[in-house]
């Protein structure tokens, strides 16, 4: 049976190719993420990791020209980004997009709307710190630490049962990564004890993340490849101390 059509698989990517702007990016990608899992992915500039993301989110411009995307058994691969959203994916990007006359507080109280969430929007902009970023059109003169912190409010509201985060740790001072790590806890279930079903998949440079959030596993990608997996913290180690061209010899 294939890993897609298997209970308790939340995500699926099978044999995934990927082009943007008729260049080939990713060539391939096999990855399994389970229900109440969190991976992470690693991988030099330019490897393809933000493409991976995008793709699976189904954003514009990115074109997938080879296997499939299955998400709780499902072949999603032709849908609309809107589509996913409702299905329960979410993702918060490493650079947040501006969007001139819409407040953070207006989309909020879309993303209740949409996806019929009890949580306050209130509350929530108190848990994330980010009350007085509400009446500010979002993304303007956002620092980086408001920035991501913005991203997750939207997230947290949202409760997607799989959430992809690129690089919580960028542009964010060590405050605000204690912050970061403490709601990705939150929104992953990993307080936890029985019954963690929401799953996620994070890119991170420097790991630091590792050290507020326990992944179950880590993926290494370059050249368009997955070409090595593995516990997260071994691989950064591994990364820290030989650079990513050990990570080759994993493929070989």
């Amino acid at each position: 049976m294939n890993n897609f059509m298997v209970v308790g698989v939340m995500l699926c990517l099978d044999k995934l190719k990927v082009a943007v702007e008729d260049k080939v990016i990713l060539k391939e990608i096999n990855l399994t993420i389970a229900e109440g899992e969190i991976h992470v992915l690693l991988g030099p500039n330019g490897a393809g990791k933000t493409t991976l993301l995008m793709a699976i989110m189904g954003m514009p411009g990115v074109q997938v020209i080879g296997g499939g995307i299955y998400f709780q058994g499902r072949d999603i691969t032709g849908l609309e980004l809107e589509e996913r959203a409702q299905l329960g994916i979410g993702m918060a990007f490493q650079k947040m997009p501006q969007i001139p006359g819409v407040t953070l507080r207006t989309l909020g109280e879309l993303i209740i709307e949409k996806h019929g969430q009890d949580g306050s929007l209130a509350e929530t902009a108190e848990r994330i710190n980010c009350t007085y970023l509400l009446d500010r059109n979002i993304g303007f003169g956002f620092s980086g630490g408001e920035a991501k912190r913005a991203e997750l409010f939207q997230l947290l509201l949202q409760q997607p049962l799989f959430s992809m985060v690129d690089e919580p740790e960028s542009g964010v001072d060590l405050d605000n990564i204690a912050l970061v790590g403490s709601v990705l806890n939150d929104l992953f279930e990993r307080k936890q004890v029985k019954s963690k079903k929401r799953a996620g998949l994070i890119i991170t440079h420097t790991g630091h993340i590792l050290d507020y959030l326990n992944a179950d596993m880590g993926h290494v990608l370059m050249g368009g490849k997955i070409v090595c997996r593995g516990n997260p913290r071994d691989l950064l180690s591994d990364i820290q101390r030989s650079g990513y061209e050990h990570c080759l010899r994993c493929e070989s």
